[in-house]
């Protein structure tokens, strides 16, 4: 049975790169994006991460909730490309590309997939050991993964402080 929704009160399923683009647009001041030609979720999948930092996430390397609406979601794979023009060394398959962010975050943050944890702990967790971007963004230029570490940061700092309000 597939479904579109998650129920909210089940677990978010998650690529751990998935959470670290969300805290990223809150610090560009993005907090509720508009839904996305694509037909992905991840104007709903935020909005419950921002609304509610007690939400359970459960750490996900295939396909997850963001993806599964996602009209690249080809039969739990991920068939669109990305740009390697300004990254050479990427894969140009993005589900192959995603794959490698995700398995270094997890390496990083010390993350299993299907592990569950809310969402304020996994925040606290990227705040205290997102330093060296490099490290997981390597084939990304360095002024990029500057301003993805920036945003970070500034995204952090904003989910912290609203939860702890």
């Amino acid at each position: 049975m597939s479904h579109d929704k998650t129920p909210t009160d089940a677990a978010i399923a998650i690529k751990p790169h998935h959470f670290v683009d969300i805290l990223a647009a809150l610090g560009t001041g993005q907090a509720c994006p508009e839904p996305h030609p694509y037909g992905h979720a991840l104007h709903t999948v935020m909005r419950r991460i921002v609304d509610d930092p007690s939400v359970m996430l459960r750490i996900e390397l295939g396909a997850d909730d963001i993806c599964r609406p996602c009209r690249h979601n080809v039969g739990g794979l991920c068939d669109d490309t990305i740009d390697t023009s300004f990254r050479p060394a990427a894969p140009p398959a993005k589900g192959e590309y995603n794959l490698l962010l995700d398995r270094r975050w997890c390496e990083r943050l010390g993350l299993a997939e299907g592990e569950e944890l809310p969402a304020l702990t996994l925040c606290e967790r990227i705040g205290k050991r997102m330093d060296n971007l490099a490290g997981i963004y390597r084939e990304d230029p360095s002024a990029k993964t500057a301003k993805k570490h920036a945003d970070l940061a500034r995204g952090v700092a904003l989910y912290l402080a609203r939860a702890r309000a």
